[in-house]
């Protein structure tokens, strides 16, 4: 997993990921076409979640912040500002989060950039996204994907306890908006705020590692994504 002193490399790969997509309008599209449909599964696979009150904040922390289809392009821009900021002004406990998190981010990018060369024109199905998920194969990089994703969880279930890191957190709140960082700050504060209310937070980790995984597995065993309602389990 990413070190607080691993970042620069990684926000720099990200960088050159999103500036292949900016320059190329068609890529950029099945980019987002991509991102749409995975959004939609992440969606069903967790739908039961999100209906749980004790596990709902967090598990959208999840699936919008940390692992969401959305274009994260001004947080990334904020960060290549606004990192040796943090890193005077943050305790190292909660840098590991954002540290993990552009690690995630930068790795998942990557995947799906080689997604979109393996996946035939027309729209996206359960099929065609099994077929282009088995061509690019790294098996390792999607198991370290659900790896990061628990390690995310982990440090947040960790320093939530920590009632002067929460301190700290809400001091660095209106420094950190006046200097043009609030996307990260905002980005930390809901990660903190849904892993707080959680009275058991390994629950939902154990949750989406044991989904996830099956689902890695299924696709790695030459099963399609046709149908993924019943909890990341029904696949054909």
């Amino acid at each position: 997993m990413a070190r607080t002193d691993d970042t620069d490399p990684l926000i720099e790969q990200f960088t050159q990921l999103q500036a292949r997509a900016s320059a190329q309008p068609a890529l950029a599209q099945r980019l987002q076409e991509l991102r749409a449909w995975q959004a939609a599964r992440l969606a069903r696979t967790y739908e039961d979640v999100r209906r749980d009150p004790q596990l709902a904040q967090a598990a959208e922390f999840f699936l919008n912040d940390v692992y969401g289809p959305q274009d994260f392009a001004r947080r990334n821009l904020e960060l290549t500002r606004a990192w040796n900021y943090f890193k005077r002004t943050l305790p190292a406990t909660v840098l590991t989060v954002l540290a993990q998190a552009i690690e995630l981010e930068t790795l998942t990018s990557e995947l799906d950039h080689a997604m979109v060369t393996q996946l035939p024109p027309g729209p996206i199905d359960g099929e065609s996204y099994a077929v282009a998920y088995r061509a690019v194969g790294r098996a390792d990089a999607r198991a370290h994907q659900i790896d990061l994703i628990e390690g995310i969880g982990e440090v947040l279930s960790r320093v939530v306890r920590r009632r002067w890191i929460a301190i700290a957190l809400r001091a660095a709140h209106a420094p950190a908006h006046a200097a043009g960082f609030g996307v990260l700050q905002d980005f930390l504060e809901r990660g903190f705020a849904g892993f707080r209310q959680m009275q058991d937070p390994e629950r939902l980790l154990r949750i989406i590692q044991e989904r996830e995984g099956a689902l890695m597995q299924a696709l790695f065993g030459h099963q399609a994504v046709l149908d993924t309602s019943n909890h990341g389990e029904a696949l054909t």
